[in-house]
């Protein structure tokens, strides 16, 4: 599988379908993801950003196989632990590709670049990000939920 991956930055023009392509995937409301993604466009901070995975072997159009963001706090009560990564996904035909992996360090250097640093991620996947160089941090509650999530760091 090819893939290459981009800032929505870089190809401003697939905004549209990138906050769909979320929207579907975590069923938060479509206008939060182009309002973000807005911001993200507008360049005025390093804060939101976001980051896709496209199919490099499609003819047709850019399919979208993964992708991710940076927003200020991804639905949590701990405020004081930002940026968080957020909405990490890839599709289920792509997964094993490493395509996560590859937008996990990008977002990473990416941000570093900007001088962003650390960044965290709330999840309740364990073992997975700690391949990726993201040590767990603590438990934190998510806004409604009635159990904790993990809390991961990269320095």
């Amino acid at each position: 599988m090819n893939y290459k991956i981009i800032r929505l930055t870089d190809k401003p023009e697939m905004k549209e379908q990138a906050a769909e392509w979320f929207h579907e995937k975590w069923g938060i409301p479509l206008d939060a993801y182009r309002e973000s993604m807005e911001e993200c466009l507008s360049g005025h901070n390093p804060v939101p950003q976001w980051y896709l995975a496209i199919d490099t072997d499609s003819r047709d159009t850019e399919r979208i196989l993964g992708g991710l963001g940076v927003i200020e706090n991804d639905f949590h009560n701990r405020k004081d632990l930002a940026p968080n990564v957020c909405a990490v996904y890839t599709e289920e035909a792509a997964r094993g590709n490493g395509i996560a992996g590859a937008l996990l360090h990008y977002v990473c250097d990416d941000m570093r670049e900007k001088g962003i640093m650390p960044l965290y991620l709330l999840t309740d996947h364990t073992s997975f990000y700690e391949r990726y160089g993201w040590e767990f941090l603590c438990m934190v509650r998510g806004d409604g939920e009635p159990e904790p999530s993990r809390m991961y760091i990269h320095k």
